[in-house]
């Protein structure tokens, strides 16, 4: 092998290589670059790497000298059909890497084999990494241009602080747009989900312009409606945008669509309400810009008939024709469609334009509200959980993100609990915590009166918008004048549980889950914060060991800070505090005592991790707080100044968290887990634990009030109670529900969802 090494991509990582190649593919994305690495100035480990690998005969070489590097970013995209010689055929989506070893930053390619790494979340950013074996991956199009490949690596520990002052691997610097080093897409896809908009192809410089519509004939949505199909040129439609969908990503490996996304605006006039599809690359040009409430004019559009199973919002105005004949297609090409923003200024009362009307609704009032109801809520966020995963398909690499969110808008002593997905709003996904003024909109009611405790939460739909800041202006802010503004004070005084959610298309059952090779696949196959219930077998012995929480008293809170927490809503627990020894309060059957020694496999999964404790909000440590119950990000961002200690804020949950040991039918295998049930001592109810199984429904501790005295029973009362309840399953089986979730770095906790008793249809 000779020759030298060469670049196929050009990126901000490769931003002062020499000898650009002007050379663009039709997609865009800039051809290869020759590199030559330079002798001045002190030499760098990569340097040295890269010109071991020139001179090696081999197609792959282990590094002369192993050194740590730093990992500054991790970025996904989409590999269209490219086989490798060495793999039959390449994953759905790879990752580069980038690299520092302080001196140079240098981007890389990640082995596919490698992929499982950053699936389990090992593989991230701020982390020192030892690279072990690397190869040179050749553009075989062009003579000398490779990129290099990371075939084997070494992760090791979170580093303090990175410096981000070391220059990319050449001294001239250019500001080119960051693109994958293979295949031909021009853009990196969010780290997690394909939904949120990632990279500098997310353009938000679009804004109103004003135009002269002495010569611009425009036409009515209804005659459009009547005329199309006879058309060949479409005049201009001047329309308000009522709603906004999130974006999808359709892009496939066999697909040689260079930005595959789509996203649905429903648009309206005087006469109607019609879908507008906006295609492909206009989506990056223009999605970040358009928001709800715009007036749009739009020229050069095309028009087809509808597709027959799209499901339309409500239209905001029941008078407004809702038209779902047809659809309106914006391109970049064929024709190229041309979207003017018209100032509000100019738009004019005898155009008649439709205004937006809101459904907001109290939480006082959801009680009455029906299933499916579409709504809107306004209130201060209280309770801010854990962003998860769930995949869209088995086998699959697409998720969907989601975190629990509660608003309280003083109206009831109830929040809205809320199911908060990804809204392709991901500076506004990532970024809120308590405390925050919330808005959201496009929210369907989900219901279950017959289950006890009766089902009631919010969750997104496709147009559901959410903001947190810059309201003035905003669309809803008129429609909220006679609603039931709320109260900061009265929210904050209101720790609120967060309730275990049953969610039937997050449920995965096993054929054999209390095997052990079976639960070691379950859990290995997730990816970081991602979560999957399987169903357990029947057990025939409970043994809840309550450990309670006493961790440090927090500092630095203000007196009139409300008791907020973040986390997730589905795993929460407390380690026991220094000085203080954990309730030692147990019980055993006897079938337990007899079976436990002779076991062929005990699973211990009853350790619960620190970034799983719900903390106590602080609002001066508000950025770290929400950075830690967010997912990874894909780029390295510097600590300001020497963060915090998780361990050192206040958990929320008073009782701790109960260690469970469930035996499998056949006595062979038990599995401890994690028991967590609710309970604030600000927070209280009224209703008797009769039993561990109606501790289970509810997810959450409600004790019941000694007679003639308000008082509640201690945690440690509370916890006996829960010990008492469990002893009454001596020897009976039982189904239960387990949330298996990765944390990454081989971090893994089971946690007891429910328990359901074969003869109880509860």
């Amino acid at each position: 092998m000779s020759g030298e090494l060469g670049q196929p991509q050009a990126g901000p990582s490769h931003a002062g290589l020499e000898f650009p190649n002007p050379e663009r593919s039709r997609s865009g994305v800039p051809g290869g670059v020759i590199r030559r690495v330079g002798a001045q100035g002190r030499r760098s480990w990569i340097q040295k790497v890269l010109e071991q690998i020139t001179d090696s005969p081999l197609q792959w070489v282990t590094p002369s000298e192993v050194v740590p590097v730093a990992v500054l970013a991790v970025q996904r995209y989409l590999l269209e059909d490219e086989p490798r010689d060495t793999i039959p055929k390449p994953p759905l989506y790879c990752y580069d890497v980038t690299i520092s070893d302080g001196v140079y930053q240098e981007k890389c390619y990640l082995d596919p084999s490698l992929n499982f790494l950053v699936y389990k979340n090992i593989l991230k950013v701020g982390i020192e990494m030892k690279i072990c074996r690397v190869s040179c991956l050749y553009n075989e199009k062009r003579l000398g241009q490779g990129i290099l490949c990371i075939d084997n690596v070494h992760c090791g520990d979170t580093l303090e602080a990175i410096s981000l002052e070391t220059p990319f691997r050449n001294s001239a610097h250019k500001e080119i747009p960051e693109r994958p080093l293979r295949g031909g897409k021009s853009h990196y896809l969010a780290l997690w989900n394909n939904e949120d908009p990632y990279g500098d192809i997310w353009l938000t410089n679009k804004q109103p312009e004003e135009h002269n519509f002495n010569n611009t004939k425009i036409i009515s949505l209804s005659h459009l409606e009547m005329t199309w199909a006879n058309r060949r040129n479409f005049p201009a439609l001047l329309v308000r945008i009522l709603h906004k969908s999130k974006l999808r990503y359709y892009g496939k490996p066999d697909k040689k669509m260079i930005e595959p996304y789509q996203t649905f605006l429903e648009v309206a006039d005087s006469s109607g309400t019609v879908s507008v599809i906006m295609w492909n690359a206009l989506c990056p040009e223009w999605y970040k810009s358009l928001r709800v409430g715009l007036v749009l004019l739009l020229q050069d559009y095309s028009v087809k008939k509808s597709y027959p199973f799209r499901m339309q919002p409500l239209p905001v105005d029941p008078q407004i024709k809702l038209i779902s004949t047809m659809e309106i297609c914006l391109n970049l090409r064929d024709p190229p469609t041309n979207i003017i923003i018209i100032p509000e200024k100019q738009v004019k009362p005898e155009w008649r334009l439709p205004k937006l009307n809101h459904r907001f609704i109290t939480r006082s009032e959801l009680d009455d509200v029906p299933e499916n109801y579409i709504c809107d809520v306004i209130g201060i966020l209280i309770f801010v959980g854990r962003v998860q995963r769930s995949k869209k398909k088995e086998n699959r690499e697409d998720f969907w993100s989601y975190r629990w969110i509660h608003i309280a808008d003083g109206t009831s002593e109830q929040p809205f609990i809320v199911e908060l997905f990804s809204t392709s709003q991901p500076e506004i996904f990532e970024n809120i915590y308590p405390m925050t003024y919330f808005v959201c909109t496009q929210l369907k009611v989900v219901r279950n009166d017959h289950q006890v405790p009766k089902l009631l939460y919010l969750t997104t739909t496709n147009e559901s918008r959410v903001f947190i800041t810059g309201h003035r202006g905003q669309p809803y802010t008129n429609d909220t004048k006679g609603a039931n503004q709320p109260s900061t004070s009265q929210a904050a005084r209101r720790e609120n549980q967060s309730q275990e959610r049953d969610n039937n298309n997050k449920r995965h059952q096993d054929d054999d889950p209390m095997s052990s090779q079976g639960f070691q696949t379950a859990y290995t196959s997730l990816s970081p914060t991602k979560k999957k219930r399987i169903v357990q077998g029947p057990n025939a012995k409970q043994v809840p060991v309550p450990q309670p929480e006493t961790s440090a008293q927090t500092k630095g809170c203000k007196p009139d800070m409300p008791n907020i927490f973040l986390n997730r809503e589905s795993a929460s627990a407390s380690a026991a505090g220094k000085g203080r020894r954990p309730i030692s309060d147990r019980w055993e059957s006897q079938l337990w005592k007899e079976k436990k020694f002779a076991l062929i496999d005990h699973l211990h999964y009853s350790h619960v991790y620190p970034e799983s404790i719900p903390r106590k909000f602080i609002f001066e440590q508000r950025k770290f707080l929400t950075e830690q119950f967010n997912s990874q990000p894909a780029k390295y961002i510097p600590p300001e100044g020497r963060p915090p200690n998780l361990d050192d804020f206040k958990s929320a949950r008073s009782l701790g968290h109960f260690e469970v040991t469930i035996l499998g039918l056949n006595h062979e295998i038990a599995i401890d887990v994690a028991f967590l049930p609710m309970y604030s001592p600000e927070d209280l109810r009224t209703s008797q634990i009769d039993s561990l199984l109606s501790c289970m429904n509810y997810s959450c501790v409600y004790p019941q009030a000694t007679p003639g005295n308000d008082s509640m029973a201690s945690p440690r009362a509370l916890a006996s109670d829960i010990i008492k309840a469990a002893s009454k399953l001596d020897k009976a089986h039982i189904v239960g529900i387990l949330d298996i979730c990765n944390l990454g770095n081989d971090k893994v906790e089971v946690y007891l969802h429910r328990i359901y008793s074969p003869t109880n249809d509860s």
